[in-house]
């Protein structure tokens, strides 16, 4: 995401960073250019022209011109006001009531659905919440069975009720349910609408209306640029949502809603979604965003992420084989799954500083290790314990069943015998060292 807002960001402060001596000339200059970069991201000209100016106005109070490093204050000065632009601080989400409720609003197909089962799992593994989805969209056809499959796949409960078709009651009806099963949490998905439809915004006014409920939040397809925040407003004119949620963030976005955004309706990005699986959502933060936009990675994420998913039992049982020397592809395969939980490769790899630039252009499977995982599954048991076994005709099965060649089988046993060697070297290194030695073998 934002690949082509952070090059040409990055081209406009690299050329301010190569002078000897800055002036207020070619202050000016970069700035144009970091101006029409904004417009290039479908970010709003009023709002581009502004951030400018602004950037302008605080680079020269500072006294950039005479600085040591005026470029590197220069940087500075456009991350913190991307930040501010973005909402400055993070905000979650308020779960004060008993039950709380969180009512979803937006376009069709911007993802409501997909994005309250993603709510509910978030809720449910890193708030301790117990969360029931009601199915309120009457219209679509499937949209019922589509969020009793996400609850399913999810393991939440979905409150709907096939032959009504007042949105309005269903919701009553489901908050009433969820007390009776002592969920904390209700996740009302209503139908997508059309701000010009004023029959359909009616309704969701009425929803709102009687359901009274402590979030309401509007769901927006990234995707869409300054469409999206035109839209944002006219819900807003109607709804007084409580804040955003961006979805699509992985996909070829341009960033202009993430931008600019809060600054049309004031009123805070609260999640993004980064991806297909029910644990691609993620609080957003605008300081480590504006990182990102700027190249600088996003290693607080990175490390939250690896974090949510260390095992620390695990973690004790791996570091006593190592020490025994019994650390095998059972073991291996563990971590891989782990770093899988982690989310999509490119956007894990994306959170490093330096790495989006040398990403741009290369395509990244998220399955980066199934040809690894093809060639431990194709092992059996005893050699998974015992990689020590595989010789020169197992090889040839192992290869033969996983679909590699036998010189893919001894390079990974070559990569396993090396990571293996360096795991008893610095014994209780942690799952960041693990995480960079399985990326050196995609």
């Amino acid at each position: 995401m934002f690949d082509n807002l952070s090059e040409k960001l990055d081209k406009a402060l690299h050329n301010l960073k190569g002078h000897g001596k800055i002036t207020e000339i070619n202050v000016a200059e970069t700035l144009k250019e970091v101006r029409r970069a904004l417009l290039d991201a479908d970010v709003n000209f009023k709002i581009a022209k502004e951030f400018t100016n602004t950037v302008k106005d605080k680079a020269l109070g500072q006294n950039v011109l005479s600085t040591l490093q005026p470029g590197q204050l220069m940087v500075k000065i456009v991350k913190d006001e991307l930040t501010q632009l973005m909402g400055g601080d993070a905000e979650g989400v308020d779960l004060s009531g008993n039950p709380s409720v969180i009512l979803m609003s937006g376009l069709q197909g911007s993802g409501k659905t997909t994005f309250s089962g993603k709510l509910a799992n978030f809720l449910k593994n890193k708030k301790t919440k117990k969360p029931l989805l009601v199915a309120c969209d009457v219209y679509r056809p499937a949209a019922i069975d589509q969020l009793h499959v996400v609850g399913e796949q999810i393991g939440v409960e979905v409150y709907s009720d096939r032959g009504n078709t007042d949105p309005v009651a269903i919701a009553q009806a489901g908050i009433a349910h969820a007390k009776t099963l002592g969920c904390n949490v209700v996740i009302i998905d209503t139908a997508g609408r059309l701000a010009v439809d004023q029959e359909m915004m009616d309704e969701i006014s009425n929803i709102h209306k009687a359901i009274q409920p402590q979030e309401t939040l509007f769901v927006v397809d990234s995707m869409t640029g300054q469409d999206a925040v035109n839209t944002a407003k006219a819900f807003n004119d109607v709804l007084n949502f409580d804040g955003v949620i961006l979805t699509k963030l992985d996909g070829d976005t341009r960033g202009g809603a993430a931008i600019s955004i809060k600054s049309v309706v004031n009123k805070p990005i609260k999640f993004i979604g980064t991806g297909e699986k029910m644990e691609a959502i993620d609080v957003f933060y605008p300081s480590r965003m504006a990182d990102r936009i700027l190249g600088m990675g996003d290693v607080v994420s990175l490390v939250e992420r690896a974090q949510e998913q260390f095992d620390e039992e695990q973690a004790r049982k791996i570091q006593k084989k190592i020490a025994k020397n019994k650390f095998g592809f059972d073991d291996f395969l563990s971590q891989i799954q782990q770093i899988k939980k982690m989310g999509n490769m490119k956007d894990l790899m994306g959170m490093i500083p330096g790495m989006g630039k040398a990403l741009k252009g290369i395509d990244i499977d998220d399955d980066a290790f199934k040809h690894i995982e093809a060639i431990i599954h194709s092992m059996t048991p005893d050699e998974r314990a015992n990689p020590n076994k595989l010789n020169s005709s197992r090889k040839k099965r192992i290869a033969a069943g996983s679909g590699r060649s036998v010189q893919d089988v001894n390079q990974l046993l070559k990569q396993f015998d090396q990571m293996s060697k360096m795991m008893k070297m610095m014994q209780g290194g942690g799952g960041k060292r693990m995480m960079q030695m399985m990326q050196n073998m995609r």
